[in-house]
């Protein structure tokens, strides 16, 4: 008889992605918030539906610091990184990327304004798909966004390991119908999960130090 070997699975999540659904998740469940997001819990729900001995193997979780908005709303960037130390805690890998201004010209009121753009993120999330391949550190790669940049990595992942899965785990109103056509497989959250699955308030770190849910959260 042959070794059984688990079916090793890796979560690439968006970060903002997945933010900007939270919110209209909110929206739509008239209130109730879901920013304090359980991702870990949520994620690992997935995996009896994946089959074939589906185990967690890593999770990454990819976003940045919003520091430029701390000027419009006091305490953005403090309680995003309160947010991000409970998923460090919690065992989830977090990788930053950043926002760079932009000067874009606004035709209406003929002035020029400040835009500023997430940077790297799409980037940093091809690499470690390609990389978690190429090491073989999983056998299905799930992607939880639905952003369309990221199909040329998947294209390319496909190609050169024909053997590995590739799904996508859509966050709320995020569904992708380009995305779909480039798996076999994928999943679609819907906004009563996120009331399912949300951290303890307080959490508890491993320092024993409590962190409270933000208000609004």
């Amino acid at each position: 008889m042959g070794t059984f070997r688990s079916n090793r699975t890796a979560f690439f999540v968006d970060g903002f992605n997945l933010y900007h659904s939270l919110i209209e998740a909110t929206r739509d469940l008239k209130g109730q918030p879901t920013k304090w997001l359980d991702i870990g819990s949520l994620l690992s729900s997935y995996l009896p539906v994946l089959g074939g001995g589906a185990r967690l193997k890593t999770i990454y979780y990819f976003s940045a610091l919003a520091t430029h908005m701390d000027h419009r709303r006091p305490g953005t960037t403090a309680r995003h990184r309160l947010f991000i130390e409970c998923l460090q805690a919690s065992g989830i890998r977090v990788e930053l990327g950043r926002f760079k201004k932009k000067d874009v010209h606004c035709t209406t009121c003929n002035s020029i304004k400040a835009h500023y753009e997430e940077k790297e993120t799409d980037v940093a999330i091809s690499v470690r798909l390609l990389e978690a391949f190429h090491m073989d550190d999983a056998d299905t790669a799930v992607l939880v966004t639905g952003d369309t940049d990221l199909a040329p990595a998947v294209r390319t992942a496909q190609k050169l390991f024909p053997t590995k899965e590739i799904c996508f785990a859509f966050p709320y109103k995020r569904r992708n119908n380009e995305l779909t056509r480039l798996v076999s497989r994928h999943f679609y959250n819907r906004k009563e999960r996120y009331l399912r699955y949300r951290l303890p308030d307080p959490y508890t770190l491993p320092s024993g130090r409590k962190v409270f849910k933000p208000a609004g959260w």
